[in-house]
């Protein structure tokens, strides 16, 4: 992409996206991640109605009398964004392109955060992580994030959400709120990542697809490209059976990753490409405040 196009499609992409964050989700945001982040404030003596779950055992025990801990919201998080940026976002017969939704989401998502003076930091992933922006502040920090999400080009094209998340939970050490942007067609197991990652950080499933990928269409022969092996193949669309079989398998991969994430216990958002994304988000948002 040319300089000059890609500082219009960055500046277009912050006047909506920062519009809709101070607008918008601003409110949203807050209730929704902020106090979720609790640090250890101090110990104090047990009052009637506190937790017993806060009990600190090992204080009671040395003034043999009930001593709880507490807790304060933390006013500053870590917000990352897990990107994929594997062949098949560029896919885009209904609506915008995947690509162009996952960018304007996560530069929406970016916004809110630093609204709140958050961090955010951004993981590009394919089968491999492509690329790894550590958390920072600032307008100078989220324009930088932007301009990636519209311009960057990956190595690979195959998808690895399992590979994603160890890197995520081995890299950040800190607690963090994770927002995994995809469309999740992926034939690896990425439960037991999924799980572990969530239950160090917090982290949330924003699946973008398109339409067009959920129904072949009756269009005769037709000659089909696998954007992420790159390999072609000529595919009967008139025929029924075929139609019938992609359906299915469709609809199986969707019960797959809806299965896995509620199993993780991580809330997912599935937005196609020609719907609102901003009723989402605010849907996830209410959900969660």
């Amino acid at each position: 992409m040319e300089q000059n196009e890609l500082l219009k499609k960055v500046r277009k992409i912050e006047i909506k996206t920062k519009g809709l964050s101070q607008d918008i989700f601003a409110g949203e945001y807050h209730s929704a991640f902020k106090g979720r982040g609790m640090t250890f404030s101090e110990v104090r003596e047990y009052q009637y109605g506190d937790d017993v779950r806060d009990i600190d055992w090992n204080v009671t025990a040395r003034y043999n009398r009930p001593y709880v801990k507490v807790y304060e919201e933390e006013r500053e998080l870590t917000v990352m964004l897990m990107v994929d940026v594997s062949g098949s976002k560029d896919f885009g017969a209904v609506g915008q392109a995947k690509r162009e939704m996952m960018a304007e989401i996560a530069a929406t998502l970016a916004f809110s955060a630093i609204q709140n003076n958050d961090k955010v930091g951004v993981i590009f992933f394919s089968d491999k992580i492509e690329k790894f922006i550590p958390p920072k502040k600032g307008r100078k920090h989220i324009l930088l994030v932007i301009r990636e999400l519209l311009n960057f080009e990956p190595t690979s094209g195959g998808t690895d959400v399992n590979q994603a998340l160890e890197y995520m939970t081995s890299a950040l050490k800190k607690r963090c709120t994770t927002f995994l942007v995809s469309d999740f067609i992926d034939t690896h197991d990425y439960y037991k990542s999924l799980s572990i990652a969530n239950h160090k950080h917090d982290v949330i499933a924003i699946q973008v697809y398109d339409k067009r990928e959920a129904n072949m269409p009756n269009v005769g022969l037709l000659r089909v490209r696998d954007a992420e092996r790159g390999t072609e193949r000529w595919v009967d669309t008139s025929s029924r059976r075929v139609r019938q079989a992609y359906d299915k398998w469709w609809y199986e991969r969707q019960q797959q990753m809806t299965e896995t994430v509620q199993r993780c216990q991580v809330d997912l958002v599935s937005v196609a490409t020609d719907e609102d994304y901003v009723k989402a988000l605010m849907g996830l948002f209410k959900k969660r405040g």
